[in-house]
């Protein structure tokens, strides 16, 4: 089987190749610096699981409030450029980070800000980026090119904490932050360097791109609103390894940074191969499937939740990985193949705002509850939620979504 017709399509467009070559580098920077934020506070800083949640809720909130208004961007202006922007001032930020780390000037106030003004770049920066995969390999390489891109993100995240837990140990937090401000430049030149001509740009009309007719168009249907529910759930409560990694590691378990950033790395193992089977799923993506996957992640969650040493709790981390992903993968895949192009980024921008948007509500919930009733507790009580989530929406809305479960 050729790369034409293969898991490996994607990469017979060029500009395909160069975003996803230059994004390798700009993954691994991304990771390695959220290990070292989540490092700084809980270890540096020596806060604890609210102030930890605060800070996540914080570089989240800015796709509660700008990422429908990214989406009507994205279809409206052009998205190469926009992407410049974006990258641009995310290294910006991370450049200012680690400089006042370096320079021993850093403060929670200065995290909590800096962390909002990253995440401000990255709501603007998520639905652009979903809905230009089309323009790099057109309509019919979309569901490939969208699991390509999961696997580079986690084979990010798969090197990123490892690298990040070894510059902490021997050299503290802010070089982390200084290797994701360097990496945005890979992304800028290759984003430079991409051929317009060669995009797959749809003819554009002068319509008004209002935001509501994404979120009517998403009302009226079904499937949907089941999936995009049924993230809600996932997202907000169950994927929320960066905070469950950080307090089970330094709270539960005592261990160092090189441990800690250990653990996404091996959460990574199972991310990337669910990336990796998912580049072979293609019309297997229904809802059902997307829910039951959803369900079986946060019954591993529970589990995850008492493994009784260091080692088991690793060991889980690689099923939990690939369940989730699996999960949201699919859900990205089966939004974009059936959305008409006019429509995708306003409705992946809705999608991206209950996906990443409800993590404002969800970390600092999170970060309480860890306080309160205990980290073990707290894993378990997510994952019940994600799984019962996942559930209930299949038994409301089940005979709604029989038609799209056989639909081609």
């Amino acid at each position: 089987m050729t790369a034409n017709e293969g898991a490996l399509r994607s990469f017979k467009h060029r500009n395909f190749r160069i975003f996803f070559t230059v994004n390798m580098a700009s993954n691994i920077g991304t990771w390695a610096q959220r290990v070292a934020q989540d490092w700084l506070v809980v270890s540096d800083l020596h806060k604890g699981g609210s102030e930890l949640g605060i800070v996540t809720g914080l570089q989240f909130l800015p796709m509660l409030l700008f990422s429908l208004y990214a989406g009507s961007l994205a279809d409206r202006l052009d998205k190469r450029k926009l992407l410049i922007i974006t990258n641009a001032g995310g290294g910006a930020t991370a450049a200012i980070m680690g400089w006042l780390i370096i320079s021993h000037r850093v403060n929670l106030t200065e995290v909590f800000i800096l962390a909002f003004a990253l995440g401000v770049f990255g709501a603007l920066d998520a639905p652009v980026r979903q809905a230009f995969t089309s323009e790099l390999v057109g309509k019919s390489d979309i569901a490939n090119a969208v699991s390509l891109n999961s696997a580079n993100f986690n084979l990010g995240r798969l090197i990123g904490p490892a690298v990040s837990g070894i510059l902490i140990k021997y050299f503290h937090t802010g070089p982390s932050f200084l290797l994701n401000a360097g990496t945005f430049l890979f992304v800028l030149v290759g984003l430079v360097r991409m051929r317009p001509d060669d995009l797959h740009r749809l003819p554009r009309d002068d319509k008004d791109r209002k935001i509501i007719e994404g979120l009517r168009y998403i009302k009226s249907r079904h499937d949907l609103v089941a999936i995009i529910a049924t993230v809600f759930f996932a997202s907000t409560f169950g994927l929320n390894f960066q905070i469950f990694n950080a307090l089970i590691s330094t709270k539960i378990f005592h261990k160092d940074a090189g441990a800690f950033g250990l653990l996404g790395s091996v959460l990574a193992i199972g991310s990337l191969s669910a990336a990796i089977v998912s580049t072979r799923l293609d019309q297997k993506r229904k809802p059902p499937f997307i829910m039951t996957f959803s369900a079986l992640f946060g019954l591993l969650l529970i589990g995850q939740a008492y493994m009784p040493n260091y080692l088991t709790f690793a060991l889980m981390l690689p099923l939990c990985g690939f369940f989730a992903l699996t999960t949201m993968i699919s859900a990205n895949t089966y939004i974009q193949t059936t959305t008409p192009h006019e429509l995708r980024g306003r409705v992946m921008g809705f999608y991206l705002l209950i996906f990443l948007g409800a993590t404002p509500i969800g970390s600092p919930f999170i970060g309480w509850l860890a306080d309160v009733a205990g980290v073990r507790a707290t894993v378990a009580i997510c994952g019940a939620i994600t799984t019962l989530g996942a559930l209930l929406i299949y038994l409301l809305m089940r005979k709604r979504l029989l038609k799209y479960t056989y639909a081609a």
